[in-house]
């Protein structure tokens, strides 16, 4: 395998940040350091991680584990997030929240947000945390959803 090919052996296709209007992909970028403003950096990655698990975004995953690890997150809470529901007690209630609603956003599998995630959440976050979170889960989406589309490789950043 090249550093050209992921693995599935497609090369990455289009580079989103050159052929998109430099203002659409400014946008995104300007939404995702907004969303980021008042949620715990912690928590943040968590979310991050966890969505681009679900996402199969191999690049997120890559880029999102390293910005953990250098923010000082533990190799055992790393491993074990892709079952934080089976190892709890690694991982605060507030944060298991956060997970909860990343899950319900990401996934829509009812076709929405689910009361009892909601306010499992809401319990754990004022407002405008629960506001900022939202946006955040919505956005490492969006970067996910560019990412996988585009084939993006991972270690790229």
């Amino acid at each position: 395998m090249t550093t050209n090919e992921n693995t599935h052996g497609h090369a990455p296709r289009i580079d989103l940040a050159e052929a998109m209007p430099s203002a659409t992909y400014k946008a995104v970028i300007a939404l995702d350091a907004a969303a980021r403003k008042g949620v715990d950096p912690v928590i943040a990655e968590l979310v991050k991680i966890r969505a681009s698990q679900l996402n199969h975004c191999a690049f997120c995953l890559d880029m999102h584990i390293k910005e953990a690890r250098k923010a000082g997150e533990t190799e055992e809470r790393v491993y074990l997030l892709n079952a934080w529901e089976e190892a709890a007690s690694y991982y605060t209630e507030k944060e298991q929240a956060a997970l909860a609603l990343t899950e319900a956003v990401t996934v829509l599998t009812d076709g929405f947000v689910p009361d009892a995630v909601y306010a499992r959440a809401a319990a754990h976050f004022d407002d405008e945390e629960l506001a900022q979170l939202i946006a955040l889960i919505a956005t490492i989406n969006v970067w996910n959803r560019f990412s996988v589309t585009t084939r993006k490789t991972p270690g790229a950043v």
